[in-house]
């Protein structure tokens, strides 16, 4: 309106006059469309944008989840620390599986072909397993991730349904346990010489159960080094692990008290080794600790249990995205 006045101001005559007249709506409409146009812009704005208002619900919009309580808090360190140890223990399990392929040769091409039946193979796909899921239960714990507690719950579940399904068939063919006992010391004896950890089991076995051989001593006749006929050191002979006293001297370890066992007749035999065979002193062994392995099953699957409990009670902590309150 200071310029209009100024245009006011001027000497009135014809020119003037008309000069004045024609161009105050101008400089009228000049000073008034500021106001005007930021008074609509401000309008259309509010009504395009549809911001949300003093009284609209901020919950709608910035959904915060309710804080955890103390219980909740506990349950979920406690599932950390939880799935942290058993994620320790499978990569122990892992570390010691690999360092016995290592040792042997397997993972480096040089025996790939009695990998299959190798015991190390089985520390490593337990470590595996075990590493995997608790990294998972670890994580999802520590960032509340439902993703990973629910792939978590999904994985203990089914480690849950193949032990229980392992324990109801191996309680339905307990009665051919003997034929499956026999034949995995069968290969034990046959690769007794090529696996280290073979022979470290079998020599266990016959020691603390004072046996030789499956059936009898004489089935070590099977193994190519011990066969009669091999041309080498160890022909017609048994383990040191099958002698009635394998030590000399009662201090130091003899390791060819067995030597020429399978030359002489059972009565001397006898006086030398272990005449019986270890699958029934074996079978007799199991059925004995029937309890205590049905023990370690129930203890192992309530470990279970425990932790797909602590991950359903986080993720029922979680508040959904975009839920009210």
């Amino acid at each position: 309106m200071a310029l209009g006045r100024s245009w006011l101001s001027w000497p009135r005559g014809a020119a003037g006059g008309r000069e004045s007249t024609r161009l105050l709506p101008q400089v009228s409409g000049l000073v008034e469309l500021p106001y005007s146009s930021s008074d609509d812009d401000d309008g259309s704005l509010a009504g395009d944008t549809d911001l949300p208002t003093a009284g609209q619900d901020p919950g709608v919009w910035c959904p915060i989840p309710p804080k955890p309580g103390t219980f909740s808090q506990c349950v979920r360190y406690l599932a950390f620390l939880w799935n942290l140890l058993f994620l320790l223990l499978g990569l122990l399990a892992l570390a010691v599986g690999v360092w016995g392929l290592l040792a042997k040769g397997l993972l480096r091409g040089e025996r790939l072909a009695p990998l299959g039946s190798d015991p190390m193979l089985f520390f490593v796909l337990a470590g595996l397993g075990a590493s995997a899921v608790s990294l998972a239960g670890c994580l999802g714990a520590l960032r509340s991730s439902p993703c990973l507690l629910r792939f978590f719950v999904g994985a203990v579940l089914a480690f849950a349904g193949l032990e229980v399904l392992g324990g109801l068939l191996l309680l339905a063919a307990r009665h051919r346990l003997r034929d499956a006992l026999r034949d995995a010391l069968l290969l034990c004896l046959l690769r007794y010489q090529e696996e280290p950890d073979l022979r470290f089991l079998v020599d266990e076995v016959q020691r603390s159960l004072r046996c030789c051989g499956l059936g009898s001593y004489r089935d070590w006749e099977t193994n190519p080094y011990f066969n009669c006929s091999s041309p080498g050191v160890q022909a017609c002979s048994v383990p040191a692990s099958c002698c009635l006293d394998p030590w000399q001297n009662g201090t130091v370890a003899n390791d060819q008290c067995a030597f020429g066992a399978l030359r002489l007749g059972d009565v001397a035999a006898g006086t030398v080794v272990y005449l019986g065979g270890c699958v029934a002193q074996l079978s007799a062994w199991l059925r004995g600790q029937a309890g205590s392995i049905a023990a370690g099953a129930a203890v192992l699957v309530l470990v279970e249990a425990v932790g797909v409990l602590m991950a359903l009670k986080m993720l029922g902590d979680i508040a959904p995205v975009g839920a009210r309150d």
